[in-house]
């Protein structure tokens, strides 16, 4: 007696976009992978199946390879081509063993393949694998964005960018919506030039220093975190607002706004003679702001207030 077809449990089980010409192969996967806990979706055709793709993103594509028409290598091209469907894993289902056949999936943006005719359960274990590895990829790239981790992943030669947290494709967008290459795929210009002057700087050894895009009392801070292969760079963007700063600050520690205007100032590294400069006060005034802010704050020293500011705007989400 043959084992029971592996069941999906609670944490992989998903939406999956079935792609077959057949009416029979798509009956028996629907049932299969139905009865094991997922959201199944069907096209016939490789136009059908791109617009479903788009429009209910699943957590994994079974592609049929050989089809009338726009064949499966096409689309998944056109999936790997797309921003929004880029990450969804494509698993070809396909009767030709033959290597170039095989090399064509994967030249595709296959993630694997199973061969005809259809087993169930080995379909079943592969979609699970996928989807499972698929939503630790996405939980993993919500985790840097819910860190203030707002990352992308930016190939120098050509300007690519090869994957964004969701939050730094929204800052992306903010920031430098006229600059935006096709469809957002390539970096913005501004970046770009960024990273080539930081490749030449970590080249001679020199510090890295972080792009800064100012707008009124906003800014955006591009900063290098590492480099991975195929010249990749990996760069983190946040977003500072010196108003929203300041009523944390005076939320948090019940600072009149002068007084919160000065911690802010602090926090940014300034001199009692800058602060006052910035606010229109002089550097005596300054100090007395300060002497309250020591009291409220019930510390002694400059470096310990902004510590203390820095770790309550940090969980507050601000910096």
């Amino acid at each position: 007696m043959s084992p029971p077809p592996l069941a999906a449990d609670a944490n992989t089980a998903g939406i999956v976009l079935i792609v077959d010409d057949v009416p029979e192969n798509l009956a028996l996967l629907h049932d299969a992978l139905d009865e094991a806990g997922y959201l199944v979706l069907v096209a016939t055709n490789g136009e059908s199946a791109l617009a479903r793709a788009r429009q209910s993103l699943p957590d994994v594509v079974l592609l049929d390879a050989v089809m009338p028409g726009m064949d499966g290598f096409e689309v998944a091209r056109q999936l790997k081509a797309d921003f929004a469907t880029r990450a969804i894993p494509i698993l070809f289902m396909t009767g030709l063993t033959e290597t170039e056949h095989v090399v064509a999936a994967f030249a595709a943006g296959g993630a694997d393949y199973v061969t005809k005719p259809i087993k169930p359960a080995e379909v079943l274990a592969r979609i699970a694998a996928h989807v499972l590895n698929a939503r630790q990829m996405k939980q993993a790239r919500s985790a840097l964005d819910a860190f203030g981790q707002a990352t992308v992943a930016v190939r120098a030669r050509d300007g690519k960018l090869v994957w964004q947290t969701p939050l730094a494709r929204q800052l992306i967008r903010s920031w430098f919506e006229t600059d935006l290459g096709e469809a957002g795929e390539i970096a913005p210009p501004r970046l770009l030039s960024w990273i080539h002057n930081a490749e030449l700087a970590r080249r001679e050894r020199r510090e890295i220093t972080a792009l800064v895009t100012a707008d009124g009392q906003r800014r955006l801070l591009a900063s290098f975190h590492d480099q991975t292969g195929d010249e990749e760079w990996l760069v983190v963007l946040r977003e500072e607002n010196d108003a929203s700063a300041i009523e944390a600050l005076i939320a948090a520690f019940r600072l009149t706004t002068r007084e919160a205007e000065v911690l802010y100032w602090v926090i940014r590294g300034k001199t009692n003679r800058d602060i006052g400069e910035i606010l229109g006060s002089s550097p005596r005034t300054v100090h007395k702001h300060l002497e309250h802010v020591f009291e409220k704050l019930g510390v002694e020293t400059r470096t310990a207030a902004a510590s203390m500011a820095m770790a309550k705007l940090r969980s507050a989400g601000e910096s």
